[in-house]
């Protein structure tokens, strides 16, 4: 029994041990990989159109638009893509590759960009600058400060109407005529971008961050350079003037100054083009106001008396003589002057000189005609005035006197008496005027 039961009680486990069939088992096992193929071949479909489309995006960022005032330059791992033109782009659309790999930079190159240099004038305090500079007659500056005030040195009169090149002659360089006078200028400088390689190789930029605009990096980084070079122009060009000539100066003294500042931005490469250079305003010291309006006004008033002078000498110059007269003028004067040139001259001359010239050719013709017929009557009556001298002479007298009173309205003819005191000779001073003699041949005589 008991082993009857021992048997009866393994039986289970034994029917729970045995093997399934390899059949149902493989069935099994095909299933499963048939689910974790599709579901892995459904995963990376979806991992190729997610990664399609990021890369489709990643490319498509790569499309960047060129401003039409502006040029690009294409930096690929932080330097510049191609050579010479090649490297910049123009405006419109183009295509680099993304972040990291391209950077693009944008500079705008037809864009004037300001700057305004006020090293070089006074200090201003807030009244004055709130009220536009204008003081009252009694306000009394303050001395001029060098550490404070910013000025320009101009040359002396003297030093400056020979210095004609930059460094002043030998004579002058150690002579007491090395005075300097101070002026105050204030300049505005408009400039732009010409090369964008150069001025991107050579001019040091901020990195710009997110946020910052490139432009105001560009003119912040640009100013203290460009402000500096300025500076030297103007301290270089302002020494070889007078401060007349730099109170006067409309035009020369900014273009000198401009191809200094030119010169040098080209000399170092910065690929920056000044485009114009403008003196805004030039003062004297305030501590010499009424001095230099004085000296103003006196100035003023001689170049008005010179140009009025001068006005004079060309209108009497041509009108004595018409354009040819400072030609005949230098001639006259020089006397290694030919004759033949000086009468070719007076035969160009017009206006009084010519009249002149003509009435004195007139008068020299008229004399030696006289002369000549004086001398042939002359000539004629030699014969008769050496037979009878007294009576030639005497006739010739009374020629003389025939034609000397025949222009005269009254004559009164007094003879030769011995005995003067009996005769009285009366003149009525009441009688008309306008009524003269009748003319009879003979001349009118008074009596006693």
């Amino acid at each position: 029994m008991a082993h009857e039961d021992h048997h009866g009680h393994d039986h289970p486990d034994e029917a729970m041990d045995q093997p399934q069939p390899l059949e149902s088992v493989g069935n099994e096992m095909d299933a499963a990989g048939k689910s974790l193929s599709d579901a892995l071949r459904i995963s990376f479909t979806i991992l190729k159109v997610i990664m399609i489309v990021l890369v489709v995006a990643f490319l498509a960022s790569g499309f960047r638009t060129v401003g039409p005032d502006e040029r690009a330059l294409v930096l690929r791992f932080g330097k510049i893509r191609g050579i010479g033109d090649e490297a910049i782009l123009n405006p419109g659309a183009h295509w680099v590759f993304p972040y990291p790999i391209d950077e693009i930079v944008k500079i705008p190159v037809e864009k004037n960009i300001n700057l305004a240099v006020n090293t070089f004038w006074y200090r201003e305090s807030r009244d004055d600058i709130l009220g536009g500079g204008v003081r009252p007659r009694n306000y009394v500056p303050e001395k001029l400060d060098p550490l404070t005030e910013g000025y320009c040195l101009t040359r002396s009169q003297a030093i400056a109407s020979t210095a004609a090149l930059p460094a002043a002659p030998p004579q002058f360089r150690h002579s007491g005529a090395s005075d300097y006078n101070i002026v105050h200028t204030r300049w505005q400088i408009n400039y732009q971008v010409a090369n964008v390689e150069q001025f991107f190789r050579n001019v040091y930029m901020l990195e710009v961050k997110p946020g910052e605009v490139f432009f105001d990096i560009m003119t912040a980084n640009i100013t203290p350079l460009l402000r500096s070079v300025v500076e030297d122009a103007v301290v270089s060009e302002m020494v070889h003037h007078t401060i007349d000539e730099a109170l006067q100066s409309i035009d020369r003294i900014p273009r000198r100054v401009r191809q200094r500042v030119q010169q040098k931005l080209d000399d170092i490469e910065s690929g920056i083009r000044v485009v114009q250079v403008q003196l805004v305003n030039v003062k004297w010291p305030k501590q010499v106001d009424d001095a230099f309006e004085a000296y103003i006004s006196a100035s003023q008033q001689s170049g008005q008396t010179v140009t009025e002078a001068r006005s004079y000498a060309d209108t009497t110059l041509n009108m004595v003589a018409g354009q040819v007269a400072p030609s005949l003028y230098a001639a006259l004067m020089d006397p290694n002057a030919s004759d033949e040139q000086r009468e070719t001259l007076w035969a160009q001359a017009t206006g009084d000189a010519q009249a002149t010239v003509s009435q004195a050719m007139t008068y020299r013709t008229n004399v030696v005609e006289t002369a000549r017929a004086s001398a042939n009557y002359l000539q004629s009556i030699l014969p008769e005035y050496r037979k009878r001298p007294e009576l030639v002479a005497q006739d010739i007298y009374l020629d003389r006197i025939q034609t000397v009173l025949e222009d005269v309205d009254e004559k009164f003819i007094l003879e030769k008496s011995n005995d003067a005191a009996h005769y009285e000779f009366r003149v009525l001073i009441n009688r008309d005027a306008l009524k003269r003699p009748e003319r009879t041949g003979y001349p009118a005589t008074g009596g006693r």
